[in-house]
């Protein structure tokens, strides 16, 4: 009798040790580095990812494979494999597996030879690290767990990329002494330059990669150092998600103050004035324009107002085209209210029945037309061309095209009126305006 109720006993006993071992109460996420399987608190992992594409950072550790752009956050990529002086296997497809880690207010990427799986597991049955469950620094190894025939070594994320109170640096620079911190205070105040500027760098190179499908605009030298200016605006105020363009929105509101002044209206006196003082000498009896992109012709007709009061004896032809035919069909006949002209235009107009309207005097010097500017364009010999803000809304080899158009048509010293945020470059134009007003004289 007592046999049987020691029996008893241990079965009892080892149902009860059965039932411990599978109560789960903790979860780890599973990967392999060079053959062997470990595995980090899921509590620490952010997200998994797939990327080819890391920025690299002078003066940083072997096994920093640079910074990456995760959504805005700019986060530095560890090779675990270098890290932990493994071999490093080559991707075919280049795409690399990667662990996003948060550890505290910090986030790292992590690259493994591949991810499992999550695995529950018992915390009271993780057992003490030994050297021989492992080919990495048994300091860096929190624990070993068996689960369904498996053996995971559970990495000390934690211990990995946090550093001693007294030792972290002023500043967020990538590592430079291996199997000790990921992050470094680095010698040279030249380095840490570098790196800020590589990490601005590839969050602009992830706008400039958005703004053509989402907003149709077109990054290239000619609007670059607005596009810079205006990350410099936009970053202060945004972070990490908010900081990209997710959608058409938020593409429009980063583009929304690159327009010139008085977009889609009259100019207004103080910007006429500005435009006045930029135009050329010109003693020609005519005075041959071009406005591509004319819209609904209010610049056009500015334009002319103010090529009137400025040339009042020289015979004045304008050639405005715009590919929007609903814009452009209503602008040979635009009526509006007589407060709306501003003064400079007040002697060139006139009331009609519906309201007013600019004199014949000046419609006879416009000629409207539909037309899609990369197409040809036979037009005369021109002195001024009035092209604000169309060169950044057509591609790159569009704008070459176009500015090489500008400079055939124009006579020496000609002039181009661009978008106050737009250059054209340096080695074949030189620079007339200023404030608001961006003109440029053909360099010949």
């Amino acid at each position: 009798m007592a046999m049987i109720r020691d029996l008893k006993e241990l079965n009892a006993s080892i149902q009860e040790e059965k039932e411990r071992i599978d109560t789960v109460d903790a979860k780890i996420v599973s990967f392999s580095l060079a053959g062997k399987d470990y595995g980090v608190d899921i509590m620490n992992v952010k997200e998994i990812a797939k990327a080819d594409k890391f920025t690299y950072v002078p003066n940083a550790a072997s096994y920093v494979r640079g910074v990456y752009n995760l959504r805005g956050d700019i986060i530095p990529i560890i090779d675990l494999r270098s890290f932990f002086h493994m071999p490093v296997e080559q991707k075919k497809d280049g795409l690399e597996n990667m662990l996003i880690l948060r550890i505290g207010d910090r986030v790292y990427g992590t690259i493994v030879d591949k991810i499992d799986k999550v695995v529950g597991i018992n915390s009271e049955t993780i057992q003490p690290p030994h050297p021989i469950f492992g080919d990495i620094n048994i300091k860096y190894i929190s624990g070993v767990v068996e689960k369904n025939g498996d053996l995971y070594i559970i990495l000390d994320v934690i211990r990995i990329f946090s550093q001693n109170e007294d030792e972290k640096p002023k500043s967020r620079s990538v590592v430079a002494e291996a199997g000790e911190n990921v992050f470094f205070t680095p010698q040279q105040t030249q380095a840490q330059e570098q790196e800020h500027n590589l990490q601005t760098d590839s969050a602009i190179d992830f706008i400039k990669e958005n703004l053509p499908g989402l907003r149709n605009f077109y990054p290239s030298e000619i609007n670059d150092d607005w596009i810079r200016r205006r990350f410099a605006d936009w970053s202060a105020t945004r972070s990490g998600d908010e900081l990209q363009l997710r959608d058409t929105a938020t593409a429009e509101e980063y583009v929304s103050n690159f327009f010139s002044p008085c977009t889609g209206r009259f100019w207004d006196d103080d910007y006429a004035s500005m435009i006045k003082s930029q135009l050329p000498n010109i003693t020609a009896n005519s005075i041959q324009v071009w406005n591509p992109g004319c819209g609904k012709g209010y610049e056009t007709y500015s334009m002319v107002c103010i090529l009137k009061s400025r040339y009042p004896s020289a015979a004045i032809k304008v050639w405005a085209n715009d590919n929007d035919i609903m814009a452009i069909s209503g602008a040979p006949n635009m009526v509006f209210e007589q407060d709306e002209a501003p003064e400079y235009c007040r002697n060139f107009i006139v009331k009609g029945r519906n309201g007013y309207s600019f004199s014949q005097e000046i419609k006879d010097i416009i000629v409207f037309e539909y037309h899609d500017v990369l197409n040809e364009n036979p037009l005369p010999d021109l002195d001024i061309i009035l092209a604000r803000d169309l060169l950044s809304f057509i591609t790159v080899p569009q704008q070459q095209k176009l500015i090489s158009d500008f400079g055939e048509k124009l006579k020496d010293r000609g002039m181009v009126f661009v978008g106050r945020n737009e250059l054209l470059p340096e080695e074949e134009w030189l620079s007339a305006g200023k404030d608001l007003v961006s003109a440029f004289i053909k360099n010949e």
